[in-house]
């Protein structure tokens, strides 16, 4: 187990002006499980591959366990990744293949057998032990992967998007899977996704990078509650925030026909470099369906998903910038039906505000 530590690291690449990652700070405690999450080109795989030794450090530096790593070949690090595509060798059988970093190292043909099967019972691939990986379902490939990480007993665990070729119900599997070995092994493991429902679910604490620099890293109901800007707020959360710049004026925002009071703190941030405008977003969840007269601004519903337990209203308002999309969860007892206007209420006291000229929190 170990610390991880990125200070200042930058990586440009040749012929490229802006760096796909851009002085990230970020420490990683000893038995941590933290998440990088973005969309893609965010510069989360590359943070990953510079801290695996795959890709140059252009500026800065990054030390595991206090020790700097930067110039290290990634046999050095002592570190063990798990690639997308599983890359695993088709010739090998599943025992081979966990074992042969092991034989690599002159490992003893005791230790190389009780390690392989300690991992084998721990991902309960004890039966497929003599099978060859095109036998092997996605899942069990998966899981031989991290079967060959695991005998390793590297410092730090790398993963980059490890269930993204797994069908969706597998995926929900599998992630608690790995939460539950991370947490029963207790190695430093730092996990590359752009799926922020699994960043949310897998992570003590979540990293979330734009344009190769670090937005904000909290744990995922801090990222959830309190979003530092307006990126974070919108990408956190699924469906994604109703996010809208509206007309500012001494009684708060204006949705249309709707005034949504904002503190006079708020109001003060708001005007610095805002240009008469602030942005207010609140959750699809923090907004209730009125009835027309009861403090609501009305929306035309363009699509219902009804989700079984409640459903999720999409519909569109003329605001003072034209048409804008909104989403709302509500009671599937309740749902409207396509094409009817209902009235949209937030909860004043689950807002998020924003400077709309920096988008940061307010």
């Amino acid at each position: 187990m170990a610390t991880v530590t990125y200070d200042h690291a930058s990586r440009i690449y040749p012929g490229s002006e802006r760096p796909a990652v851009n002085e990230l700070n970020l420490e990683i405690g000893d038995g941590e499980f933290l998440v990088l999450v973005g969309p893609s080109g965010c510069g989360k795989s590359t943070s990953l591959r510079m801290l695996a030794g795959l890709e140059d450090v252009d500026k800065g530096r990054i030390l595991i366990e206090g020790k700097d790593v930067t110039n290290l070949p990634p046999k050095s690090r002592d570190i063990a990744m798990v690639f997308q595509n599983y890359a695993l060798y088709p010739h090998m059988s599943v025992y081979e293949n966990m074992a042969f970093a092991l034989k690599l190292r002159k490992t003893s043909k005791a230790e190389i057998d009780r390690r392989v099967k300690e991992a084998a019972a721990l991902l309960q691939l004890d039966e497929y032990l003599s099978r060859k990986p095109k036998a092997l379902s996605g899942g069990q490939r998966q899981r031989v992967a991290m079967g060959r990480a695991i005998v390793r007993e590297p410092q730090v665990f790398l993963m980059d998007e490890p269930l993204s070729n797994l069908d969706a119900k597998l995926r929900v599997q599998t992630r608690s899977q790995i939460a539950t070995l991370q947490a029963k092994l207790g190695v430093t493991t730092v996990y590359v996704t752009h799926d922020q429902v699994e960043a949310m679910t897998m992570g003590h604490r979540v990293a979330v990078m734009l344009d190769g620099v670090l937005q904000q890293v909290d744990t995922p109901r801090a990222l959830y509650d309190t979003p530092g800007n307006v990126f974070v707020a919108g990408f956190m959360g699924s469906p994604a925030m109703n996010l809208k710049t509206v007309p500012l004026t001494e009684a708060g925002g204006h949705f249309g026909t709707l005034a949504v009071p904002l503190t006079r703190e708020q109001i003060a941030a708001a005007k610095s470099g805002g240009d008469g405008k602030v942005t207010i977003g609140f959750r699809p969840e923090a907004a209730d369906l009125v009835s027309e007269g009861e403090g609501g601004f009305p929306i035309v519903v363009d699509l219902v998903e009804d989700l079984g337990s409640d459903a999720n209203v999409y519909g569109h308002a003329e605001l003072d910038s034209g048409p804008e999309r909104f989403v709302v969860r509500t009671d599937r007892r309740h749902m409207p039906s396509m094409g009817e206007t209902v009235f949209v209420k937030p909860q004043v006291n689950a807002l998020h505000v924003f400077n709309a000229e920096t988008g940061v929190r307010i």
